[in-house]
């Protein structure tokens, strides 16, 4: 069970702006993403997600979830535990074959993976310093061992999971006779895995820690390939749902030297992110592989009685399985951007702005009084937080100028703006009494809405 070669490509140039090195800066300054352990110097891929970042990844997994699960009346859902029994690992493949090939720099000590050594004019040298002193590839297995009770020995090993999907396959057959559902039906889950890469790089890319988001669909042989293509069009549809433009994605057929031995059939979803085409997502089909490997070293049945038929079979499974990080990462990049706009003077100055879609956004509508000074202003912002509270997350903010305040939620995304000022109140113009001022984020724009209208008009415009 190797992994495929994550061979990096060449940069978009569509990105603009959008260098890893401002996106990282703005991820640390405004609380999206930390180092883990970062007052100790860090731990190499592992990180942190801070109160947008934290607001952000739940707002992708659970849209992920409402469209998988919720909305959908053939796929349930479950949540596996991390750790599971050592013959898990073993029946799957993992424990013998989960590994990538590891090449050590002899010149500067660098560790790399095989498919990171540069080929230059026949000769393989290090990326790091050019040195052409590298080892012979050697497997390197990227599992996280542990051991289970007081002792550490042979019979306490385990390992933490590098993959949701396993706990699907070993509780198939609870599933189905709890959830009674016909092939082709699907199980859900979201979670953490874990895996010792090499070498983490490219920000929150390739991490140690990570979740992921993945289904296993179920079902007959001969629906494989057809429910193959379907899900590639689904999980496509996904992405541009979140605000990821169809032209920032790419759908690579994995050749069938570099597929999984037992799929018949592999989608990578890509990405095109600053430092070049990643895959954000696999669909594979991967046949009846894992349940018969599981069936054959339990010794027990994970067989399915097709009522119409009234034959036993093993069935069949398509998997898409997406990065929970990975995809948070491409929302990011998609929705940086840097433009024009006026300051409170009327001189253009530089705007960045995190144009996430509002379903995706951490904080969706934020709220102001023109003037902190004035009591009846900030009371009657604070009302409108309460009202709006219990539809969507909001932030109250009063210090500094309205422009300066409009600049902070444009950079960490927040679609909406509500200021309370004095048309609010009627002074001059009766007919404005009990309006506020409602500010798009994109575009700028500005309308007169009914506070008591104003829940209805947001909700309708985030989901």
């Amino acid at each position: 069970m190797s992994k495929s070669p994550d061979t990096q490509r060449p940069p978009s140039q569509s990105h603009g702006a959008a260098s890893m090195e401002k996106i990282v800066s703005l991820c640390k300054r405004r609380g999206f993403i930390f180092q883990s352990s970062e007052i100790y110097g860090g731990l190499n891929g592992a990180w942190d997600y801070g109160p947008l970042g934290v607001e952000l990844k739940r707002n992708l997994k659970n849209y992920w979830w409402r469209t998988m699960v919720h909305e959908r009346d053939d796929i349930v859902g479950m949540d596996g535990s991390i750790l599971m029994n050592r013959l898990v690992w073993k029946a799957s493949g993992h424990e013998d074959t989960f590994s990538d090939p590891m090449v050590d720099c002899r010149s500067c000590k660098a560790r790399l993976r095989a498919d990171q050594v540069i080929n230059k004019k026949g000769e393989k040298q290090c990326p790091t310093c050019g040195g052409k002193d590298l080892t012979e590839p050697r497997a390197f297995n990227l599992m996280f061992k542990t051991y289970v009770g007081a002792t550490e020995d042979e019979s306490s090993i385990t390992y933490l999971r590098p993959e949701t999907a396993q706990a699907i396959f070993v509780q198939f057959k609870n599933v189905l006779d709890v959830a009674r559902k016909k092939l082709p039906f699907g199980i859900a889950q979201i979670g953490k895995a874990f895996r010792n890469e090499i070498n983490p790089r490219n920000f929150t890319f390739r991490s140690r820690e990570f979740e992921q988001m993945e289904l296993e669909y179920f079902c007959r042989p001969e629906q494989g390939m057809e429910l193959l293509e379907y899900w590639k069009e689904e999980r496509l549809k996904f992405y541009e749902n979140i605000g990821i433009s169809r032209e920032n994605l790419h759908v690579l057929t994995v050749p069938d030297e570099e597929r999984a031995f037992y799929s018949k059939g592999t989608y990578d979803i890509e990405y095109e992110f600053p430092f070049g085409r990643q895959e954000l997502e696999g669909v594979a089909y991967r046949t009846d592989y894992d349940l018969s490997q599981h069936q054959k070293a339990s010794g027990k049945s994970l067989e399915y009685f097709d009522e119409e038929t009234k034959h036993k079979f093993i069935p069949h499974v398509v998997e898409p399985s997406a990065g929970v990080d990975r995809t948070v990462l491409a929302l990011i990049c998609e929705a940086y951007t840097e433009d024009e706009a006026p300051d409170e003077k009327g001189k253009m100055e530089t705007r960045t702005v995190l144009r996430l879609h509002p379903r995706m956004a951490p904080i969706k509508c934020a709220v102001f009084p023109l003037l902190k000074n004035k009591e009846e202003l900030v009371a009657k912002a604070k009302e409108i937080v309460d009202r709006l509270r219990p539809h969507m997350f909001v932030f109250y903010d009063e210090g500094g100028a309205i422009g300066r305040r409009y600049r902070r939620q444009d950079e960490i995304g927040t679609p909406f703006g509500v200021t309370v000022d004095f048309e609010t109140f009627g002074e001059k113009d009766g007919s404005l009494r009990d309006t506020v001022t409602l500010r798009e984020r994109d575009s700028m724009k500005q309308e007169r809405v009914k506070i008591s209208d104003l829940p209805g008009i947001l909700v309708s415009r985030i989901l």
